[in-house]
């Protein structure tokens, strides 16, 4: 019986992440690390360049391995959708890493892509609720928070006096914004800030 090709995909939201975890746990299952494909992008869609093209390189001899579920995706739609894609359209099998009930090497029958289908949709389901009751718990604790008089802003910046300004900038001053940026001690990308002054406090 021929060797069937290992893939594995993981995913992080933003480039600050890291995939370390993800990296150790698939090549820990026997993934070559030149066989991992990686997006460093939201799981709200499907619409990532590594995923699309690992999606091509699967076939009924491919097995991929991800590390859980919602790296795959997080949007309960388009995740079935998904796996339907892998499992059915494209024959691949599939390995939840941290979910053993989600291996479509397990059981090559009926009652075993019914089991796996089953577990994906419940909890596709969980997730996305899960989601839904933490915005709306964050929504009521700023709601609460906001009613004991708690300001989600900025601290104010303590501005100097405005003839204190005048007096350190010479006329005709061409480099009039970093000049006051330096008087503030505030780093230069506060451009907003110092145009604000030119036009409201200095002229």
């Amino acid at each position: 019986m021929e060797q069937k090709k290992i893939i594995g995909y993981m995913r992080v939201s933003t480039k600050e992440q890291k995939e370390d975890r993800q990296k150790t746990a698939l090549i820990e299952m026997g993934v070559p690390e030149n066989h991992i494909y990686m997006d460093k992008q939201s799981g709200r869609n499907f619409e990532r360049p590594q995923y699309k093209k690992m999606l091509r390189k699967l076939d009924k001899d491919t097995v991929l391995f991800i590390k859980s579920i919602d790296r795959l995706g997080r949007n309960y739609a388009n995740l079935n959708e998904q796996w339907r894609i892998i499992t059915k359209e494209k024959g691949a099998d599939v390995v939840v890493i941290d979910m053993p009930l989600l291996d479509t090497r397990r059981e090559k029958n009926l009652l075993g892509t019914f089991i796996s289908d089953l577990v994906l949709n419940i909890f596709s389901y969980v997730t996305k609720n899960e989601r839904i009751n933490i915005k709306q718990r964050q929504a009521e604790g700023i709601a609460e928070a906001k009613n004991r008089g708690v300001k989600f802003c900025r601290p104010p910046i303590l501005l100097p006096d405005t003839v204190y300004l005048k007096s350190h900038i010479p006329p005709n001053n061409e480099k009039l914004g970093l000049t006051i940026l330096f008087l503030l001690n505030l780093p230069e990308n506060h451009h907003y800030l110092f145009l604000f002054l030119h036009r409201n406090i200095l002229l």
